[in-house]
């Protein structure tokens, strides 16, 4: 078996392969896209960090490619859906850089609070300005937390440690999850509202992009300080640079940008701001600990089968894995599915196997089912080995039943999701060997591919509504591929599922929405 490495990976990663019988290694690192594309259907394995940006155009040339494995946690530069189209496990190895991540972050907090980087300057520059970089002290000040994940967690430890007052916003951890932390749950502006130091530790999702902005920003406390080491793109940096030379906040700490690098932008400017390139991850205990972690994965995969942190396949032994996996897509979609339905916080995930899938070990098809919940709001930090573990420390109970009969279906799959607002049924089925479809949304009973740009909109039972609907779409450039209607006879209203080949923009919806007799309208991306 080969295997590629192509960018920079720890010396203890490297060993791991030349100590193992069964694999060889190269190290080519620094290739531009054609080179990669040009050598890596020689390889059965490719391992990566951030610079290889690893394309469909790759992908569909690495004719032996089994496996990508990550050396840490982000995977924006790796095509998924193409990857798993062509059976190809994607991998990466989450737990290697928390703490280095999390330490940084309390690093940045000390260096702002007191001055370092730019006392540092000062004193080499032959001055000696002590009452001019007066700083502040940690002690007994409030730290709010957004994004209560692993990161977050050991964050709001450490600050523990430094006795300060630790809140935190994560609309899907229990409150009594979060002050076994020592912290107290909040909702998010009463953070912005509270806090002295704001840290950020979420993933960049559609709903955490442009999270601190004008609006948030001035919700803050004035004097109050702000630190990014998750995400760029979660900041709005002109906003801040405003926040900043307005003297609403009195300082702010980024290690990553919208861009990256992202050049001579006007926050540099500031005496107030300070920022590191990126080095998040970049201690060598870290960067040891990922390459031992996908070199490990990567060999055990290729030599033994046992699939670890994948993100786009489920666990599951040699035997089951052409009969579970369409059930695995299934269940995964299905969670994304309801996890874009759901209001508010998740409480309770409910999932019923009936027919001849009950057969089956149904744990792979479980933590398929959650990854697809958890997906929207963790991105690459949740795969098919974690999922269940992040669903029970974000105290999501887990409702598992079987039974052997299924009146209409060979095999059928039922979940129910929970929140405090209500709950919601998605149910679905495989036909033939490998043809996974949505059955019921609600109450609403149809047939639809569980893929795709798609939109879902509830409206009363009468003529020229849905015409309507496909005029606006039609209007704004959309091509609707796919439409199903189901219809709830009692209420006189009618689920509509369609299918674009682009995503509605949010001004759309809001035209399809007050279409008269529209009663709601959401985007599902699956």
């Amino acid at each position: 078996m080969r295997v590629l490495v192509s960018d920079n990976l720890s010396k203890v990663g490297i060993e791991i392969f030349e100590n193992t019988p069964g694999i060889d290694v190269d190290v080519n690192t620094g290739l531009p896209p054609e080179e990669v594309k040009s050598i890596i259907r020689d390889y059965d394995a490719l391992v990566i960090r951030s610079a290889t940006k690893v394309t469909a155009d790759i992908i569909d040339a690495a004719d032996k490619l089994k496996v990508i494995g990550r050396a840490g946690i982000g995977l924006d530069n790796v095509d998924i859906p193409a990857a798993t189209q062509r059976g190809i496990v994607v991998m990466n190895t989450p737990e290697g850089n928390t703490v280095t991540t999390a330490e940084h972050a309390i690093a940045m907090m000390m260096a702002l609070s007191r001055n370092i980087p730019q006392a540092t300057a000062s004193l080499k520059a032959g001055k000696w300005e002590k009452k001019k970089l007066q700083g502040k002290e940690l002690f007994n000040k409030t730290l709010g937390i957004i994004g209560a994940g692993h990161i977050g967690r050991i964050v709001a430890d450490r600050a523990r440690g430094l006795k300060m007052k630790v809140i935190v916003y994560d609309p899907y951890v229990k409150p009594e999850v979060l002050s076994e932390l020592g912290a107290e749950g909040v909702e998010f502006d009463e953070l912005l509202r509270r806090s002295d130091y704001i840290t950020i530790h979420t993933p960049k999702t559609p709903e955490t992009t442009n999270l601190i902005n004008m609006e948030t920003l001035a919700k803050m406390k004035k004097g109050a300080m702000l630190i990014n080491c998750a995400r760029g793109g979660i900041v709005n940096e002109d906003d801040l640079y405003d926040a900043l030379a307005s003297g609403h906040l009195a300082g702010a700490a980024l290690d990553v940008f919208s861009t990256e690098p992202p050049g001579k932008i006007k926050l540099m400017e500031l005496d107030n701001f300070i920022c590191t390139p990126h080095l998040g991850a970049s201690t060598k205990e870290a960067q040891d600990n990922v390459a031992r972690d996908v070199a490990n994965q990567i060999v055990a995969y290729l030599l033994e089968g046992t699939v670890t942190n994948a993100v786009n396949v489920p666990s599951i032994s040699g035997e089951l894995v052409k009969i579970l996996r369409p059930f695995a897509l299934l269940a995964e979609k299905m969670g994304l599915f309801q996890a874009q339905l759901a209001e508010g916080g998740i409480r309770e995930v409910e999932i019923k196997y009936a027919g001849s899938v009950s057969q089956y070990d149904s744990r792979p098809l479980t933590a398929a089912l959650l990854k697809g919940v958890l997906t929207p709001s963790l991105k690459d930090e949740v795969n098919f080995v974690n999922a269940p573990v992040i669903a029970s420390e974000r105290g999501i109970k887990v409702v598992e039943s079987k039974t052997e009969t299924s009146e209409d279906f060979a095999s059928l799959v039922v979940t129910r999701v929970k929140t405090a607002e209500g709950e919601q049924i998605v149910s679905g089925t495989v036909f033939g060997k490998n043809i996974p479809r949505i059955l019921r949304i609600g109450v609403f009973y149809l047939e639809a591919f569980p893929e795709g740009h798609n939109l879902l909109i509830r409206n009363r039972d009468v003529p020229g509504v849905i015409g309507a609907v496909t005029s606006a779409l039609g209007s704004n450039g959309y091509n609707i591929s796919r439409m199903h209607v189901g219809q709830d006879r009692g209420k006189g209203e009618n689920g509509v599922f369609l299918a674009t080949d682009s995503p509605v923009k949010d001004e759309v919806l809001l035209q399809i929405q007050d279409i008269e007799d529209v009663l709601s309208v959401k985007r599902i991306d699956l």
